[in-house]
C-alpha cells in the first residue's frame, strides 16, 4: 500500500465516521456534557460520583450507569469530561467510562442473539466487573493525587455542595436529562431512516418546548457555551484519531488479527485484546466484527476479549484520554482495561473452548 493509499484511506474512514456519527451520537453527547457542566449542581454529581461517596454506592451506580446509553468509546468522552469536571472522583468516573460504551443494553442484547448466550453473558458479567474493579484499582493507585486535588477543589470551592448555580426541581432535571438521552439513545438505533428522522423531531420538539418553558435566556446561552468548549476540546484530536485509524486498519487488515487468535492461549487473548483497544468500534459494530471473526476460527477467548476491550478503547480515545487525564492516568487506565480484557477472555476460553 503506497502512502498516498494509507492517506485515502485515513480520509474515507473519517468521511464515513463524520457521516454516520456527528449527527446522531456525537452532537447529542455534546449537548448532554455542555449540560452536565452548565445545569447540573455539582451536588448531583457529588452525591453518587464524588472521592467521599460512600465507595458501594458510587462504584455501583457507575458500573451500571452506561446501560441506558448507546455510546461508542468516542461519544463517552465529552460525558465523563462534564461529571469530572462537576467534581466527579477518579474511581467512579473511569468506572462510568468504561461502562457506558461496553455495558449499553442494545449492545448485551444483540451480543446475545448473535453470539449466543454463554458469549453475551460472559461480556455482561465481565463488563460490570471490570468497571467496578478498574475504577476501584485506578482510585488506588492515584489515591495521593486525587485526594490533593479534592482538598484543593473544597478549599477554592469548586466542588462546593452549594455551588452558586440554580437548584432545578427534581422533575425538570429529570425530563429535561432524560429527552436528552432519549436523542442520543432513539439516534443510535437500528430503524429505518424515516422512523428514526421522525422520532429524533419529536424528541427535539419536546426539547425546545422544554427548555422554553424551564429555562432563561442566560442559562440556554451558558448551554452552549459550554457545548462549544467540549467540542473545541475534544473533536480535533478525535478526528485525528479516527483518520489514524483508517490507516492502521489497512496496515493490519481483521484476516490478519484473526489468523493469530484461533486459539485460547495467553498470546492470542493479548493480541486480541490489544487489536480491540487500538481498534475503533461504532456503537454495535464489535458484535457482527466478532461474529465474522468467530466464523473464520477465532477462539471464543480472545472474542470475549477483543469485546471487553474493543468498544471501551479505541486509538481515538486513547489520544483524546492522555489530554484529558495526563499520560500517566490514561496509561495506567488503558493498560488495566487491555490486561483484564486479556485475563478474563484466557479463563473463559479455557471453560468454553
Amino acid at each position: 500500500m503506497t502512502f498516498g493509499g494509507l492517506m485515502m484511506e485515513g480520509l474515507k474512514t473519517l468521511y464515513e465516521y463524520v457521516a454516520q456519527h456527528t449527527l446522531f451520537c456525537l452532537v447529542p453527547a455534546f449537548f448532554i456534557a455542555g449540560a452536565i457542566a452548565a445545569f447540573l449542581n455539582t451536588a448531583a454529581v457529588m452525591k453518587y460520583f464524588g472521592p467521599r461517596t460512600n465507595k458501594i454506592l458510587a462504584y455501583s451506580v457507575a458500573s451500571v450507569s452506561g446501560a441506558i446509553l448507546a455510546v461508542c468509546s468516542c461519544t463517552v468522552l465529552p460525558l465523563f469530561t462534564g461529571i469530572r469536571e462537576k467534581g466527579a472522583g477518579l474511581g467512579p468516573a473511569v468506572a462510568f467510562l468504561y461502562s457506558s460504551p461496553a455495558i449499553n443494553i442494545l449492545a448485551m442484547t444483540y451480543s446475545i442473539h448473535l453470539l449466543g448466550y454463554d458469549l453475551g453473558a460472559a461480556r455482561i458479567i465481565g463488563a460490570v466487573g471490570f468497571a467496578f474493579a478498574i475504577g476501584l484499582i485506578m482510585a488506588g493507585i492515584f489515591h495521593k493525587e486525587e485526594e490533593r486535588r479534592a482538598q484543593e477543589a473544597e478549599a477554592a470551592g469548586v466542588f462546593a455542595y452549594d455551588d452558586g448555580s440554580r437548584v432545578r426541581p427534581g422533575h425538570q432535571n429529570l425530563a429535561f436529562f432524560g429527552v436528552l438521552i432519549a436523542i442520543l439513545v432513539y439516534g443510535t438505533a437500528k430503524v429505518p431512516s424515516i422512523y428514526k428522522y421522525a422520532g429524533e423531531v419529536l424528541l427535539l420538539a419536546l426539547l425546545i418546548y422544554l427548555v422554553r418553558r424551564w429555562f432563561t435566556r442566560e442559562e440556554i446561552r451558558t448551554w452552549f457555551l459550554e457545548t462549544w468548549r467540549m467540542v473545541k476540546m475534544i473533536l480535533p484530536i478525535l478526528l485525528i484519531g479516527v483518520f489514524l485509524v483508517g490507516v492502521v486498519k489497512e496496515l493490519i487488515p481483521p484476516e490478519v488479527i484473526s489468523r493469530y487468535v484461533g486459539g485460547n492461549t495467553v498470546g492470542g487473548n493479548a493480541i486480541a485484546s490489544v487489536s480491540g483497544a487500538l481498534m475503533y468500534f461504532a456503537t454495535l459494530t464489535e458484535v457482527p466484527i466478532v461474529r465474522g471473526l468467530l466464523d473464520l476460527g477465532m477462539g471464543k477467548g480472545p472474542a470475549l476479549a477483543l469485546m471487553l476491550a474493543g468498544p471501551a478503547l479505541s486509538l481515538p480515545s486513547m489520544i483524546v484520554l492522555i489530554r484529558i487525564l495526563g499520560p500517566k492516568k490514561a496509561l495506567a487506565y488503558i493498560a488495566l482495561v487491555c490486561l483484564f480484557a486479556m485475563g478474563t477472555g484466557y479463563v473463559f476460553g479455557m471453560f468454553a473452548g
